[in-house]
């Protein structure tokens, strides 16, 4: 292990990215996720990485697409508005299959909204934020030392699924500091990026899925003619007008990630080996429902807490599997209530659900989750 260090957690997901082989960055300077560029801007050239500042969130988000194709593991940062503006090209990325990681540092919202206040309300947008029928993964970080490796698990999957990844971090976490010891390049799992199992004279179709339905596309500049497009399109890379072969693609595109669903879910759980209820968290948000879960516990209340780590693909088996054992949930998030309503979705009824929400640009404080734990439980410890 490095040695003990006070860092920031904007800092420790640009640590992470370069860990995982990030050599390349472009983005746009905007509040609250402006240091990650800022570091990525003094350590890039020490790893012999390039980073641009684009002209917009745009050309950010195009460029490092571009980069991605030619053979580089790629990184952008933003929040809220930026992400917005990336939207078309992320659902390119996911229909071109083009590896490449997007942290977005939330902050409040709509449009400019409080740029320097938290917020957790891009749940559903780096879900549903570009057109059309894709699968997409997000995670979302809880400590510093948890962005470094949501980070490191943000490359991997990118490159293991070729898909844009959302790395879903808010402002509490990005700007929180914290004694943290990261671990060795040499102690990381890489997943490197993928390359054709056969050659060109071989027969080579840069579309064409392996045994885990994710093709192994060449990298520009190889010796590979590649075909990269938007528009639905077969084994080849060019674009066909098939209602089999579109429904196949589309297909794919979520089957990639369907059967993988298991081991890139990641949810937490504390408390809960006799828990009668549970707080459901996230984030940032996630630190103080755990105060406000010990809280509850000190005045014998059976609270426990569970807490995603993966927002997308959602945690269907474990919401499931809680409804099942406790009599109420608590979702608890910095938002109006979004994640709220998969729950309700996983939960079928089965236990009651209620939303402890707060949107006005200020954190949780334990005591204002513990008042809604109480009256989750009847007011009876």
């Amino acid at each position: 292990m490095s040695k003990a260090r006070l860092m920031q957690g904007n800092e420790a997901c640009t640590e992470g990215a370069l860990a995982a082989g990030v050599r390349f960055f472009g983005g746009y300077p905007i509040t609250p996720s402006t240091e990650i560029a800022e570091t990525m801007a003094k350590k890039l050239p020490q790893y012999g990485g390039t980073f641009i500042q684009m002209e917009d969130e745009i050309a950010s988000m195009g460029v490092v697409l571009g980069a991605s194709l030619a053979g580089k593991k790629a990184l952008t940062a933003s929040s809220g508005p930026g992400i917005s503006l990336k939207q078309e090209l992320i659902g390119y990325a996911a229909a071109a299959e083009i590896p490449v990681v997007i942290v977005n540092v939330q902050r409040v919202g709509p449009s400019t909204g409080q740029p320097t206040a938290p917020s957790q309300g891009d749940v559903m947008q780096a879900r549903w934020g570009t057109h059309g029928d894709h699968p997409m993964i997000a995670l979302s970080p809880w400590s510093v030392k948890e962005a470094f490796d949501t980070a490191v698990m943000a490359v991997n999957y990118s490159e293991r699924f070729r898909t844009p990844v959302i790395l879903l971090m808010d402002e509490i976490v990005g700007h929180l500091r914290e004694k943290v010891e990261l671990p060795d390049a040499a102690e990381l799992d890489i997943y490197p990026r993928r390359q054709p199992s056969c050659t060109r004279a071989e027969g080579y179709q840069p579309y064409a899925p392996a045994e885990d339905l994710v093709p192994n596309v060449a990298d520009f500049g190889t010796g590979n003619r590649i075909h990269v497009t938007g528009l639905i399109h077969d084994e080849t890379g060019f674009p066909v007008g098939n209602p089999k072969i579109t429904r196949e693609a589309i297909d794919r595109l979520h089957q990639k990630i369907a059967i993988a669903a298991d081991e890139i879910t990641h949810v937490e759980e504390y408390c809960m080996d006799d828990a009668e209820y549970a707080v459901v968290a996230f984030g940032g948000t996630a630190r103080t429902a755990y105060e406000a879960v010990l809280q509850a516990r000190a005045k014998g209340i059976k609270v426990g807490m569970v807490r995603l780590i993966t927002i997308w693909p959602f945690a269907d088996k474990a919401i499931k599997a809680l409804a099942a054992k406790v009599k109420g949930i608590l979702v608890t998030e910095l938002n109006y209530g979004q994640l709220v309503g998969e729950v309700e979705r996983a939960v079928a009824g089965k236990c009651d659900v209620k939303l402890c929400a707060k949107y006005d640009m200020t954190i949780f404080e334990p005591e204002e989750i513990l008042s809604d734990i109480e009256a989750l439980a009847g007011g009876k410890a």
